[in-house]
Protein backbone atom coordinates (compact mmCIF):
# COMPACT_ATOMS: atom_id res chain seq x y z
CA UNK A 1 0.00 0.00 0.00
CA UNK A 2 2.96 2.44 0.46
CA UNK A 3 4.24 2.21 -3.06
CA UNK A 4 0.48 3.21 -3.87
CA UNK A 5 0.40 6.16 -1.41
CA UNK A 6 3.85 7.20 -3.28
CA UNK A 7 2.15 7.33 -6.74
CA UNK A 8 -0.80 8.88 -5.48
CA UNK A 9 1.04 11.34 -4.23
CA UNK A 10 2.87 12.25 -7.30
CA UNK A 11 -0.17 12.44 -9.72
CA UNK A 12 -1.57 14.91 -6.79
CA UNK A 13 1.90 16.86 -6.91
CA UNK A 14 1.80 16.87 -10.94
CA UNK A 15 -1.37 17.77 -11.10
CA UNK A 16 -1.25 20.72 -8.46
CA UNK A 17 2.06 22.22 -10.77
CA UNK A 18 -0.66 21.45 -13.60
CA UNK A 19 -2.99 23.79 -12.20
CA UNK A 20 -0.38 26.02 -11.07
CA UNK A 21 0.80 26.72 -14.82
CA UNK A 22 -2.88 26.99 -15.79
CA UNK A 23 -4.02 29.33 -13.40
CA UNK A 24 -1.04 31.64 -13.58
CA UNK A 25 0.36 31.31 -17.13
CA UNK A 26 -2.48 29.37 -19.03
CA UNK A 27 -0.66 26.75 -19.84
CA UNK A 28 -1.95 23.78 -19.54
CA UNK A 29 1.35 20.93 -19.55
CA UNK A 30 -0.70 17.82 -19.59
CA UNK A 31 -2.30 19.17 -22.85
CA UNK A 32 0.49 20.20 -24.39
CA UNK A 33 2.53 16.92 -23.81
CA UNK A 34 -0.34 14.50 -24.93
CA UNK A 35 -2.10 16.48 -27.67
CA UNK A 36 -4.53 18.76 -26.21
CA UNK A 37 -7.26 18.46 -23.34
CA UNK A 38 -9.27 15.99 -25.13
CA UNK A 39 -6.75 13.44 -26.37
CA UNK A 40 -7.10 10.07 -24.66
CA UNK A 41 -4.24 10.46 -22.64
CA UNK A 42 -4.76 13.81 -21.13
CA UNK A 43 -8.22 12.39 -20.41
CA UNK A 44 -6.33 9.48 -18.97
CA UNK A 45 -3.80 11.76 -17.11
CA UNK A 46 -6.56 14.23 -15.66
CA UNK A 47 -8.72 10.83 -14.57
CA UNK A 48 -5.44 9.47 -12.81
CA UNK A 49 -5.11 12.61 -10.78
CA UNK A 50 -8.66 12.98 -9.68
CA UNK A 51 -8.80 8.83 -8.77
CA UNK A 52 -5.84 9.78 -6.75
CA UNK A 53 -7.27 12.78 -5.15
CA UNK A 54 -10.21 10.96 -3.99
CA UNK A 55 -7.91 7.88 -2.44
CA UNK A 56 -6.20 10.47 -0.45
CA UNK A 57 -9.50 12.24 0.66
CA UNK A 58 -10.94 8.99 1.26
CA UNK A 59 -7.35 7.51 2.83
CA UNK A 60 -5.83 10.33 4.57
CA UNK A 61 -5.94 8.68 8.37
CA UNK A 62 -4.64 5.17 7.35
CA UNK A 63 -2.15 6.72 5.27
CA UNK A 64 -0.52 8.44 8.23
CA UNK A 65 -0.46 5.34 10.06
CA UNK A 66 0.87 3.60 7.41
CA UNK A 67 3.88 5.64 7.41
CA UNK A 68 3.93 6.32 11.22
CA UNK A 69 7.58 5.61 12.60
CA UNK A 70 7.53 4.16 16.00
CA UNK A 71 9.38 6.35 18.37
Amino acid sequence: MKALDVVAAVLLVVGGLNWGLVGLFRFDLVATIFGGQAAALSRVVYTLVGLCAAYQAVSWKAIQQRWLVPA
